[in-house]
């Protein structure tokens, strides 16, 4: 697996990044939707982060295996805020259903510290997760600290509710 920040955006990327993105959430996984999705369920969502990114506001890590296939991401939204501009969110931190428990995880997010340290003035990254899953603790073994918790905050099914957890790792 080989991590890319800013790859190109060309239609096979956009159309692998959709794929991995459902594939993730029917697996389970906690980016953003429910199960079951389809890649076309997805595609507005991406959309956004694409059009941030052609704005300067966002930035992919993508993780590619051997025949260039989107297998892992994670996007960086920089801070426009004059105060907050010295750190930057992490946002749909996926990797493939296949891939998980193999080490990838934890190399895409070494990546993703290791590209934000590269980031002029980036202090820390912010990230997000749901409670119930046990998320937290893979991030804190990548060095994360849980740092907020909004209880319930999450609703993924009537009668679902999920903490909104807030996790931080500062690069100073």
């Amino acid at each position: 697996m080989r991590y890319v920040l800013d790859p190109g955006m060309d239609r096979a990327t956009v159309d692998g990044a959709c794929r991995l993105w459902a594939d993730v959430v029917n697996a389970g996984g906690a980016v953003g939707f429910v199960p079951p999705v389809t890649a076309e369920d997805v595609r507005p969502e991406l959309l956004k982060h694409l059009t941030a990114m052609s704005e300067g506001r966002t930035r992919l890590l993508a993780g590619l295996d051997a025949a260039g296939e989107v297998k892992a991401t994670a996007f960086f939204t920089l801070n426009t805020h004059r105060l907050m501009r010295h750190w930057v969110w992490l946002y749909s931190v996926m990797v493939h259903p296949d891939l998980q428990g193999t080490g990838t995880g934890r190399a895409l997010m070494a990546s993703a510290e290791e590209a934000a340290r590269a980031m002029d003035g980036v202090r820390g990254i912010r990230l997000t997760c749901r409670g119930g899953m046990g998320l937290e603790h893979f991030y804190a073994a990548c060095g994360y600290k849980e740092v907020g918790r909004v209880p319930e905050a999450i609703r993924v099914g009537d009668d679902d509710y999920r903490d909104d957890i807030t996790m931080w790792l500062p690069l100073t």
